[in-house]
């Protein structure tokens, strides 16, 4: 409640309201007559039903930012408005609106009691109805539409206005009024039009040069009186946003001249003030999308971080402050959402990975339009995805993942064979399991598996080797790893046991994998977390170990980070923090569950994986991955999905590379020799070493450790086998150097998420077959 004795003026002396008890006397007589031209029951009513400001519950813009919690990646809501308190807010916009729109504010009772005689006769006799001229009048119309009122327009805002300078103090009505007028161009509020217009803020504990200057606040006043072109006669009576055509902008100059004058009149200026005032030629241009709706304006969300918004929200649908509540609530709340993602990796995956700029690598780099890629990078220990690349429109199709909208479908096309990049978790498994990676394995062209039906009888044929080893026919399971064969590779996975890989890759990250089902052209989700283990292998053949069923990017990228973190897995996630007027909504909970690897594991790993020659970087970090490619349907010569996923001790991330209609991969040259070493791998690479750079990290402080192999006599050790001669090597796929001894990176803390079970939609894919005749790469 007010103090009835404070008349305090912001910018001037404290005026003394004269008379109050006769113009209230006034006010009783204009509401009266007003209720006898609309009705007394009605009257009535209103008194006893309108909304008074507290009451209101004003959408504002949720702002999404970048890890760093400065940098905003979009704004969501649908009304750009951001609250400033009134004390908060700098003299600027108070007294330019004040000059503006209701020179008496400070004295009058809310009511321009001439107008509202005039308004109540005009309603009486059938006259033209009149406008609302105080500032609380003006606030009283805006709060009643909020609130859906059809009723009399005057009667509501004579007795709101009535109600609220009674209730309030002018102060606080003034920060009312501020923080919900329009100003055009979708910025409602006096904060949200000094960001639109000027890139400014009105907030006094701003940077001087950040704040709203008294001239500049006249230009957004101006615009109250209206803020939009009226569209009947957008030329003609175009309003006063002065960028918008030569009479607007006229228009503008001469009501910021009658502000001057008002500015002075009151006090605020001096006349020397007033005369050295030069309008401001500092607006910004409309933006193109400025006659979009409010609910249509792009805020960030048009751009590929906008993939990101949509994981944001899914991920907080989950959250204890959110659940069960409607959309509205997150993105018209006013929050403050601070994502996982660094900017700095989020320029890097879309600079690499948004084959159609200039700042791709060449090798995919203005190739056909349906080719297309995605990337997924995650903090090892933490899950923090750091950067998302799943396609370059917000609103378009998302390559890299799946996730449940508001009305709880599923969104999303993020789900590919990974080929023979998912034979990371088949070595896992295996050294998890004692298995050394130099244990010897028979690793023919072809071999026969009775027990999984893959016999020359048989429809699907033979496992057969994609290409070939100088090791072979009898290959360390290491050397089998780095030329990628898969008849050593089925053969370990019929010795684990389909149970154990299936396993491994889920406690490793992979939450979902597709299942092929007969008679449906489009692979079914499988959620891994639902049964047991052995459960769920039983929907999957021996093919899962040489990477037939579709996982997506995410997934892969969280179980690289995984292994990253010597086997400490921290679910994936978006989101570190919600807040709201400085206080903490939600926040992230890290903690990690351990896969059981000891550091001799680990280390087997890391010494494998260093040896893909794609995986080399060439930047001083220690690195490692896997390729993988997957045919397309029958075919021997043509690929489809091309992989590449790795890790340093500080970064991991997943590439994917196909195509959008589920065609082979086709260049522009028509050739069809596409494959993980040529496709993907190009794109890991730019992406690891520019974001690894960025990040500004030490890589002597991620340096893998050495296996000892125990209880195994050293052998020389061979060099990696010769690329495909199908496909030439870039460069810097040649061998990598035996990795150095070092202590390993401390492990971080992550935190779990959980989804339930639904089969997304997908896009169409070729139907994948186990009968093929040779296997991925």
């Amino acid at each position: 409640m007010r103090n009835s004795g404070s008349t305090a003026e912001p910018g001037g002396a404290a005026p003394v309201r004269p008379r109050r008890k006769r113009r209230r006397l006034l006010v009783v007589l204009a509401v009266c007559t007003l209720l006898a031209g609309c009705g007394l029951v009605a009257g009535g009513y209103y008194f006893d039903s309108v909304p008074t400001p507290s009451d209101l519950k004003l959408p504002e813009s949720t702002t999404v930012y970048y890890a760093d919690g400065r940098t905003p990646m979009a704004k969501l809501g649908a009304q750009n408005r951001t609250i400033v308190p009134y004390d908060e807010m700098n003299d600027s916009a108070k007294q330019a609106i004040v000059a503006a729109e209701d020179r008496t504010f400070w004295t009058n009772q809310g009511i321009d009691v001439k107008g509202v005689l005039r308004a109540a006769w005009a309603n009486v006799s059938g006259g033209q109805r009149q406008g609302a001229s105080t500032l609380t009048q003006q606030y009283a119309r805006i709060a009643a539409d909020l609130r859906g009122v059809t009723y009399s327009r005057k009667l509501r805002e004579a007795v709101i206005a009535w109600k609220l300078d009674d209730a309030y103090s002018k102060e606080e009505i003034l920060g009312f009024y501020l923080n919900t007028v329009p100003f055009g161009r979708g910025a409602y509020g006096i904060e949200a039009a000094a960001q639109t217009y000027f890139g400014k803020t009105v907030r006094r504990d701003a940077p001087a040069a950040r704040q709203l200057t008294p001239a500049e606040a006249m230009v957004l006043c101006a615009m109250v009186k209206q803020p939009e072109a009226d569209p009947a006669d957008p030329e003609g009576s175009p309003g006063y946003d002065p960028r918008r055509n030569a009479l607007a902008r006229q228009n503008s100059i001469d009501r910021w001249n009658y502000i001057r004058d008002g500015m002075v009149k009151l006090g605020y200026l001096t006349p020397q003030q007033a005369a050295d005032l030069a309008y401001p030629d500092t607006v910004r241009p409309i933006d193109k999308d400025a006659g979009r709706s409010d609910l249509d304006r792009p805020t960030g969300l048009d751009r590929p971080t906008g993939l990101v918004v949509n994981h944001v929200l899914a991920e907080l649908r989950e959250t204890e402050p959110f659940r069960g509540k409607p959309d509205e609530v997150i993105r018209d709340g006013g929050y403050r959402i601070v994502t996982t993602i660094d900017k700095r990796v989020q320029d890097a995956a879309e600079a690499a990975a948004d084959i159609r700029r200039d700042t791709a690598p060449q090798a995919v780099r203005g190739q056909p339009r349906n080719w297309q890629a995605a990337l997924v990078a995650v903090e090892p220990g933490t899950g923090r995805v750091l950067g998302y690349y799943g396609g370059d429109e917000g609103s378009g199709a998302d390559y890299a993942g799946w996730y449940y909208d508001e009305n709880g479908e599923t969104r999303g096309f993020g789900q590919h064979p990974p080929g023979s990049s998912f034979k990371v978790y088949d070595l896992a498994a295996a050294v998890r399991d004692g298995i050394s990676v130099k244990q010897r394995f028979d690793s023919p062209d072809t071999k026969e598996f009775p027990a999984s039906g893959r016999t020359r009888g048989s429809a699907a044929g033979p496992i057969r080797n994609a290409e070939r080893a100088p090791c072979q026919p009898d290959c360390a399971l290491w050397e089998a790893t780095v030329a990628s064969l898969n008849v050593t590779y089925f053969e370990l996975t019929e010795k684990l046991g389909t149970d154990k890989v299936i396993e491994m890759a889920r406690q490793a990250g992979v939450e979902s994998m597709w299942e092929t089902v007969r008679g449906n052209p489009r692979p079914q989700r499988v959620d891994l977390r639902s049964d047991p283990a052995d459960e769920v292998a039983k929907r999957f053949s021996t093919e899962v170990g040489i990477g037939q069923y579709g996982i997506t990017v995410q997934d892969h990228a969280n179980g690289m980070a995984t292994f990253a973190a010597g086997g400490k897995r921290a679910d994936a996630h978006f989101v570190r923090s919600v807040s709201k007027d400085d206080e903490d909504v939600w926040t992230e909970q890290l903690r990690t569950t351990d896969l059981g690897l000891d550091r001799e594991a680990i280390d087997q790993l890391d010494w494998t994986l260093r040896r893909v020659r794609a995986a080399e970087l060439g930047n001083g970090w220690d690195s490692a991955g896997k390729t993988g490619t997957w045919q397309a349907g029958q075919s021997t010569t043509q690929n489809v999905h091309t992989w590449m996923v790795g890790w340093t001790g500080a970064l991991a991330s997943a590439v994917w590379l196909g195509t959008t209609d589920g065609k082979p991969l086709r260049t522009t040259g028509g050739s069809y020799e596409v494959y993980g070493s040529t496709g993907a791998a190009p794109i890991w690479r730019q992406f690891m070493t520019r974001a690894t750079a960025a990040m500004k990290l030490d890589p002597e402080k991620y340096r893998f450790g050495q296996p000892t192999f125990p209880g195994e006599t050293p052998e020389p050790t061979r060099s990696a086998p010769p690329p495909p001669t199908t496909a030439a090597p870039t460069p810097s796929e040649s061998p990598s150097p035996s990795p150095s001894s070092s202590s390993p990176s401390p492990d971080p803390t992550g935190r779990p998420t959980s989804r339930p079970t639904l089969t997304p939609s997908l896009p169409p894919l070729p139907t994948v077959s186990p009968t093929r005749t040779r296997g991925p790469r």
